[in-house]
């Protein structure tokens, strides 16, 4: 393809390379972002006020006169199909402008005309003899050609824009390019693209960029859409079969440990919890990496299955490690873990079991003494399974023989953050592999999203655990908003405990503003306040506190409160505090958001909660109501009435299926980045598929692309895909192997 410069104009150049093309192919696939679709030809006597009109009319008159209080010239041309006529009005400040229409509407000539009536002639005017108009219309000049005219009913493209290009230089650019159509490469093998029933590509790109009809627009994007499909697909074909060749630790030890921690266990597992245990079990057996994601619900039980597995990792002679993106969770996470095996966990301590292992803590704040004694219980193997945050990653970790590595919550970290903890399995292999999401995502999401992971999904509660009520609570009511704290009042009141969740540490900085594109990720723990002019400031942990701690409802309630800028020690002494029901109340930020278990928990109220996303207000309100006793949790904004907060948070409120919330979810923010390092935000990882609508376009590349790695693992035959997967991977780290 000849280069950008040599096929564009310079206002062209700048136009799309601000738009991130750097070669004409790169152009040709930025696809217009909407179409102006002209409607039906209407006669101008069924025209009403206020509606698009299309027309094919004769030109009657044209005159022209100066405006009174602006420089330019007012031009208006009558003009007629037989049953009405229309005034065209265009305002423009220059003469030749005035004088370039005129020489094309002169009286007589055919056009086709396209806009909207702004006003019709009432009775008065129609006395005067006034007509309808349309300022500005757009209009092309048909003579008596219908194969002009039909070229001028054709939709219209509207490009997205960078800086201060025109929509007019993007459209000549891709005019421009167009041509060159036929030298663009497809990433879709010839006997693939034939058996899909999709167009060329050179067609594709045609029927994108000049449609003849509506129909045309759907029918070029396909081939986009199942290309980009089939190129994800084909990277995690590839992943697989390098799994498949890859050695790692069977994992096939029988005891003893196992026996004795299922009988210690203070439940039953449910049957959703046996199934998907045996399937890991089995996996983790073989001697190639299992990669699996383990998903489920809130409240549906992912951590004692993960025990269970890191447990059969220790009775096999080597080690499991849990890593989890806070400390508030990978402490919660031990305490957890060490209550559950008790004496099981104190190896090399008086009152361990004598076929004990040991069970370690490492975070980044922890002291020197503490640290380096942890670190050498991880490299001579005396800790059976290691617990952390993204302190395991550091080069001084080195395990003794790491065969299982658990992750939590596996949206929270790049996909690096996990290549590298991979990398610290045998010499020469790699450990096992869970990652757990408490956030479900949609079969179709997860087959784009997570492709070469096994899906394992708990769809079943554990018995016994109580229901959660939510309401949304406008607080400008001034009766809901006492109510809601009364509610609260009354479950201290009972010997309960609540949780208050604010968006900021403190209130007296600047803040970004709330938005109401919600994308399920915490927002940062920053102390602010101030929000853009127009927009109410979100309350911090500090000020609520000691607002909470005079409210008469909440009278005498000890009150504490958690955030990120605490001190290590100082947020396991609150949490401490909470578990053992030493503070009624927590007001703290999303530090709490997974992982945090204080059974006795019943209330939770959520200020400012349009601010927070969909799957972290699910999340959320599942630290409430895990014990014997059920759960009420509020989101509370102070959004203006009409505003579209508070049918969303009813929506959110009113749905307690983690499956919807999570399509509502991905629909709101976007599935994250793929394969490379960005893990939100659709836009920075697919720019044709959408991963609910075309769910079936995705099952047909994921067949398509297995068999094709399957007969070519290393693509020698397909160099077009190959490039394709290399452009798709090159911002990513080439150590990367999976999301």
């Amino acid at each position: 393809m000849p280069s950008l410069a040599s096929v564009l104009t310079p206002a062209e150049l700048k136009g799309v390379r601000a738009l991130g093309a750097e070669d004409l192919e790169g152009l040709l696939r930025i696809v217009p972002n909407r179409y102006v679709i002209p409607g039906a030809l209407r006669a101008l006597q069924d025209v009403h006020e206020g509606e698009d009109v299309s027309a094919v009319v004769h030109v009657v008159s044209a005159r022209d006169r100066r405006m009174r209080s602006r420089a330019g010239s007012i031009l208006e041309v009558t003009v007629t199909d037989g049953t009405d006529r229309l005034v065209l009005t265009f305002f423009l400040q220059r003469d030749h402008l005035v004088q370039w229409h005129r020489s094309r509407l002169r009286p007589g000539e055919r056009i086709v005309v396209f806009g909207t009536v702004k006003h019709a002639p009432g009775p008065a005017r129609a006395e005067r003899g006034e007509l309808p108009q349309i300022a500005h219309p757009r209009y092309e000049i048909v003579g008596e050609d219908d194969a002009l005219l039909r070229e001028a009913m054709r939709p219209i493209p509207v490009y997205p824009l960078r800086r201060s290009t025109k929509q007019s230089t993007m459209r000549s650019a891709l005019a421009s390019a167009l041509p060159h159509a036929s030298e663009a490469v497809s990433a879709i093998p010839a006997a693939v693209l034939a058996a899909q029933g999709l167009p060329a590509l050179e067609q594709a790109l045609h029927l994108i960029h000049a449609p003849r009809t509506a129909d045309d627009i759907p029918a070029g994007l396909s081939h986009l859409v199942f290309e980009e499909a089939f190129v994800l697909q084909a990277i995690f074909a590839q992943r697989r079969a390098l799994d498949a060749r890859t050695p790692a630790p069977a994992l096939e030890g029988a005891g003893p440990l196992q026996p004795m921690l299922e009988e210690r266990l203070p439940f039953t597992l449910t049957g959703a919890q046996r199934t998907v245990r045996e399937a890991i079990l089995e996996r983790i057996g073989r001697d190639h990496p299992a990669n699996l994601l383990l998903q489920g619900d809130v409240g549906s039980g992912k951590t004692i299955v993960a025990l269970l597995a890191m447990i059969r990792a220790v009775d096999s002679g080597h080690q499991a490690a849990l890593l989890a993106p806070t400390e508030v969770l990978a402490e919660q996470h031990f305490r957890t873990i060490t209550a559950l095996m008790g004496d099981l966990s104190r190896a090399g301590r008086l009152d361990g079991h004598p076929q004990a292992t040991a069970v370690r803590l490492l975070t980044g704040s922890q002291r020197t003494a503490q640290r380096r004694e942890t670190l050498l219980d991880v490299t001579s193997g005396t800790a059976g399974i290691v617990v952390g945050t993204h302190a395991l990653l550091s080069d001084p970790v080195e395990f003794a023989a790491l065969g299982l590595v658990v992750i939590d919550e596996q949206h929270r970290f790049g996909v690096d953050h996990r290549r590298r903890l991979r990398s610290k399995g045998p010499a020469g292999g790699s450990p096992h592999v869970i990652v757990m999401s408490a956030t479900p995502i949609p079969r179709t999401a997860a087959l784009a999203t997570l492709g070469d992971l096994d899906i394992l999904t708990l769809d079943e509660s554990p018995s016994g655990r109580t229901p959660i009520t939510s309401f949304a609570v406008p607080e400008e009511n001034q009766a809901w908003e006492q109510r809601m704290w009364s509610r609260v009042g009354e479950e201290i009141a009972e010997g309960r405990q609540a949780f208050v969740v604010c968006a900021r540490i403190e209130e007296s900085e600047e803040a970004p503003p709330s938005t109401l594109e919600l994308d399920g990720l915490s927002p940062p723990e920053t102390a602010g306040a101030g929000d853009a002019a127009g927009e109410i400031a979100p309350r911090g942990v500090e000020e609520t506190a000691r607002r909470l701690a005079a409210r008469p409802e909440l009278a005498g309630a000890r009150i504490g409160v958690l955030h990120g800028r605490m001190s290590s020690e100082d947020k396991q002494q609150v949490m401490g505090e909470m578990v053992e029901g030493r503070l009624d109340l927590l007001v703290a930020t999303t530090v709490i958001e997974v992982g945090v278990d204080v059974p006795n928990a019943t209330a939770m109220v959520v200020l400012d909660a349009e601010r927070f996303g969909v799957s972290q207000l699910h999340q959320l309100r599942g630290r409430v109501g895990r014990g014997e006793h059920p759960g009420i949790a509020f989101f509370a904004t102070r959004a203006p009435r009409g505003s579209a907060v508070l049918p969303h948070l009813q929506e959110i409120a009113g749905t307690t299926d983690g499956f919807a919330l999570a399509e509502l979810d991905l629909r709101r923010r976007g599935s994250g980045d793929l394969v490379g390092e960005v893990q939100s935000g659709l836009g920075r990882t697919l720019r044709f598929l959408d991963v609910l609508r075309d769910a079936e376009a995705i099952a047909r590349a994921r067949e398509a692309a297995f068999a094709v790695v399957a007969a070519d693992p290393e693509l020698e035959r397909e160099p077009a895909l190959r490039e394709a997967i290399a452009h798709r991977l090159r911002d990513a780290d080439p150590r990367v192997e999976r999301s």
